[in-house]
């Protein structure tokens, strides 16, 4: 059976005053039906930025998807007109953004704006869908749906603005759900609330999802799949159990020795050294190797490409083992 998601090549690019930036630089990966794919990397490193292509939502200009292919369902969404586009965005692919105070409209209710979704997609009726909107404000357990319904954005904590973000974006059961760092603004007891919830749904409803994360415990916990990204590129993916239990990428042995671990009382933390790149002056071959202590005269001269069967790593030193705690994960 064909993936339900499949990017092939992508590349997106953004014209600046310094020159052209490569934040998305060949990236390929592919999410079954029902899959959890987890993708990590530092900030910067074109996480967002492939969620925003997925969609074509990536401003233009500055922006621009320069090459590559979006299969959904087998069809290309790049090569897509705009009103065709419009009728998968928000219905068969749903995406949760990091701010749910941004994504919100201030000047409407929550109930208004998730019953707008549910009227645009699924040509509900005002009444029939003002009642369905309560009914998924209950599905992300917001305490008293319809009274609540009739708040406004600024009237409701973070937490909750986030469960609105979830209502909307799965009021039309999507086949799959792109959630970006969706409790970044959140406390850690509300995290780990909006998570399960999460969880919970994609059982419910057999959705697919693309989970955009810093957070490797979040990803140990809920990915089936992960993905690391690096200035631009994938440098490894997997099975969760492989990548994070026994990562063969410097740089995924440097996120991971680099994450508190419960219970390691006194034990430092092994910062990766050296700054991310700057986009527009990415390094010749391996990207990382400007901070990388097995870069070799062959880094620099050669890209390494992804290799390996289930468990995919971009790196010439594979064959290493990993160092300290590069192993570990919590």
């Amino acid at each position: 059976m064909a993936a339900l998601l499949e990017l092939r090549d992508l590349v997106t690019v953004f014209d600046t005053a310094d020159g052209v930036a490569r934040a998305v630089d060949g990236v390929s990966f592919s999410i079954d039906r029902g899959e959890t794919l987890g993708v990590v990397g530092e900030s910067g490193c074109g996480k967002s930025v492939t969620a925003l292509s997925i969609l074509r939502l990536v401003p233009e200009p500055p922006g621009r998807i320069e090459s590559g292919s979006v299969l959904f369902q087998g069809t290309d969404l790049l090569q897509m007109s705009e009103p065709e586009l419009r009728a998968i965005r928000g219905n068969e692919i749903a995406m949760i953004f990091q701010e749910p105070m941004t994504s919100l409209n201030p000047v409407f209710t929550v109930g208004f704006q998730v019953a707008e979704a549910l009227r645009l997609h699924r040509g509900l009726g005002k009444r029939e869908a003002e009642r369905e909107a309560v009914r998924m404000l209950e599905l992300v357990e917001i305490p008293e749906a319809e009274s609540r319904a009739r708040d406004y954005p600024h009237q409701l904590s973070g937490g909750m603005r986030q469960r609105v973000m979830i209502a909307m974006a799965l009021s039309c059961t999507p086949s799959l759900l792109i959630a970006d760092e969706p409790t970044t603004a959140l406390d850690v007891t509300i995290q780990a609330q909006i998570l399960e919830l999460l969880g919970e749904l994609q059982q419910r409803l057999g959705m697919a999802l693309l989970l955009i994360t810093h957070d490797l415990g979040v990803v140990a916990e809920r990915a089936d799949r992960v993905m690391v990204m690096y200035a631009g590129r994938v440098v490894e993916q997997g099975p969760a159990d492989s990548v994070l239990g026994s990562p063969r990428h410097p740089y995924t042995r440097g996120l991971i020795a680099s994450q508190p671990r419960l219970g390691a009382t006194g034990e430092r933390l092994q910062p990766i050294a050296g700054m991310v790149p700057r986009l527009t002056e990415l390094p010749s071959g391996c990207h990382f190797r400007t901070r990388c202590s097995l870069a070799t005269d062959r880094c620099e001269r050669e890209e390494p490409l992804l290799e390996g069967g289930a468990h995919e790593v971009a790196c010439f030193e594979t064959s290493v083992p990993p160092a300290g705690n590069g192993g570990r994960h919590g």
